[in-house]
């Protein structure tokens, strides 16, 4: 039989190891990120392990373009979608485990490749989740009804002649 000390410390060597090995796990995961540019090259982004844009740079040909928010989007969720590939590179410590394929399984869920900008058969392409604006086919949405009007106060009576000038005589005791 067993020491139950040796057992405790044969324990605790491996919260140790499992403890070490999270530490380089996150190490490793903080230091996956994905750089994108647009097809024109103009807008660069970067995106960290977590899909979220941590870098932006926008070229001075494209700032005053119409639809520049659809186009950084777009940009965005190409840089996205490859995080999947970037995390099984960039995390050697748990390459072929189950927790590498649940992981890419996630972002893969999380960040799909993006669909193919431009036309579709028979007309234009849906408007992208980020469309804040009316195209000229899109009828404008019906008018707000006006708020009603709060009732008007009622008309003050005059103090009638000869009544008493006492501070509550007309009723009104907050004058």
């Amino acid at each position: 039989m067993t020491n139950p000390e040796q057992l405790l410390a044969g324990f605790e060597a491996k919260i140790a190891e499992a403890r070490q090995k999270a530490d380089r796990m996150q190490a490793e995961m903080a230091a996956v990120s994905v750089s994108e540019r647009s097809q024109d090259g103009q807008i660069a982004v970067k995106v960290n392990h977590l899909g979220n844009l941590v870098d932006l740079e926008i070229g001075h040909s494209v700032r005053e373009k119409p639809n520049l928010a659809d186009e950084i989007l777009r940009t965005v969720r190409r840089a996205q979608s490859k995080l999947a590939g970037a995390v099984q590179t960039g995390m050697p410590s748990i390459v072929g485990t189950e927790t590498m394929t649940e992981l890419v399984g996630q972002l893969q869920r999380e960040y799909p490749e993006p669909e193919p900008q431009g036309f579709v058969e028979g007309g234009p392409a849906a408007p992208t989740d980020g469309s804040r604006f009316l195209t000229e086919e899109e009828p404008p949405p019906p008018p707000k009804p006006a708020a009603p009007k709060p009732p008007a106060a009622p008309p003050r009576r005059p103090p009638e002649a000869g009544a008493d000038d006492d501070y509550f005589s007309d009723g009104d005791y907050l004058r």
